[in-house]
């Protein structure tokens, strides 16, 4: 059969990145389940865990606690995203020397369009066993590779194989390979959804294509019935491109036990403040918009935003304005659970020094600033980001 015109869309998903990296990097940690996440005895959720520990039931999102319960002698790890997320440039930068269509979709999965190269490189099964075998041989990390004509076909191949999987569906395999899969595979099928399919009777893929669109539309709703009807049969784009620009950055944290303490808050927000805007300084971004987030006892979640007369990417200018909405929302005095700050509305380029006059003395307070921020950022670099951050003036109130 010859694919000289096919479409091969590839999908690359590192195998349990962050446990990987962590296993990679520290011998007594291989061979040995590995949750990384939240530590034990606090409120989070795992990220990641090896595939050694998934073999006690453990995944990703599952509150701490019952990771614990399920495998006390669990490593239990902090996640290290600096590190991570340098490896994932690593991985990135070497699939763009394998295809100059690249679009990485989280720190560790990319899907690529590969059409045309098998007069360069062979059919697609030795392009993907190429890159499994490049990524291995740059990082020492092993990854799942799908391809196939779309998106949807190379990422369901991809989860297919896992771990270290290689999974090729041609266009005229398409439908054989979706019949067995179960329906919870595909995309926006969550818990309500899946309720739904269930009280139907349906179970896998194959089921549901024997559907007639309009009784999808009438249990499901027009966009989630139409977009199962498609992905039924194997439909989907298969553009492979630049991303938008991410919408926003944010932070937050989760206290071991609710906080009413002002002192505590303040501190905390600041930290979180000092986090967004050394990460809008790394990604050349600046935001208008300052979001505060609030979940009080019982899961009572909150925000507040102001929109800012000019973008800003620096710590002290973040912070106060979301201390400002915290003192100004009404919720002053109660318990806190969790607190959060985020940034949006971006522009490219540092522009909080707008907030200034163009005077002399101005540009000199700008440029202190500027060095003040570059400083930070260096030494967050260097050593651990939690280490270093600004002082903020002014008076709690």
């Amino acid at each position: 059969m010859s694919h000289t015109n096919q479409i091969w869309i590839m999908h690359v998903d590192m195998d349990a990145f962050f446990a990987a990296i962590e296993q990679r990097d520290n011998p007594d940690y291989r061979n040995r389940p590995v949750v990384v996440g939240a530590r034990p005895g606090g409120r989070g959720v795992v990220a990641t865990c090896s595939y050694e520990a998934r073999r006690f039931g453990i995944h990703s999102a599952m509150p701490i606690s019952e990771a614990w319960r399920r495998c006390p002698g669990a490593v239990y790890l902090r996640p290290d995203m600096r590190r991570y997320a340098a490896v994932s440039r690593q991985i990135m930068q070497m699939l763009g020397e394998i295809s100059p269509l690249v679009e990485p979709v989280s720190i560790d999965e990319a899907y690529l369009d590969v059409s045309g190269q098998e007069r360069l490189v062979g059919p697609p099964q030795e392009i993907a066993r190429q890159t499994k075998a490049r990524i291995l041989e740059t990082v020492s990390l092993s990854c799942s590779i799908g391809v196939g004509p779309n998106r949807l076909i190379a990422k369901l191949a991809s989860e297919s194989g896992k771990p270290n999987g290689l999974t090729v569906v041609g266009a005229g395999q398409v439908e054989a390979f979706l019949d067995p899969l179960p329906v919870s595979e595909l995309c926006g099928v969550g818990r309500r959804t899946g309720r739904i399919l269930d009280r139907l009777g349906i179970a896998k893929v194959r089921q549901l294509r024997g559907y007639p669109l309009q009784m999808l539309i009438q249990h499901l709703g027009e966009k989630a019935g139409r977009g199962l009807y498609a992905q039924a049969r194997g439909m989907a784009s298969h553009r492979v491109g630049v991303r938008s620009a991410r919408k926003s950055i944010s932070k937050e944290t989760t206290f071991a036990e609710d906080v009413r303490q002002q002192s505590l808050l303040r501190s905390r927000l600041q930290r979180l403040s000092a986090e967004v805007g050394r990460l809008a300084r790394y990604k050349g971004v600046s935001g208008q918009v300052v979001t505060l987030k609030l979940r009080l006892a019982g899961f009572e979640t909150h925000t507040r935003q102001r929109r800012l007369v000019s973008p800003v990417d620096t710590d002290d200018l973040i912070f106060a304005t979301a201390w400002r909405l915290y003192q100004e929302s009404q919720l002053v005095g109660r318990s806190v659970r969790l607190i959060g700050v985020g940034l949006s509305d971006f522009e490219h380029g540092p522009h909080s020094e707008d907030l200034f006059e163009s005077t002399p003395e101005r540009q000199m307070v700008r440029q202190r600033r500027k060095q003040v921020f570059k400083t930070l950022d260096e030494v967050a670099a260097k050593f651990d980001s939690a280490l270093l951050t600004r002082g903020f003036h002014g008076k709690e109130k």
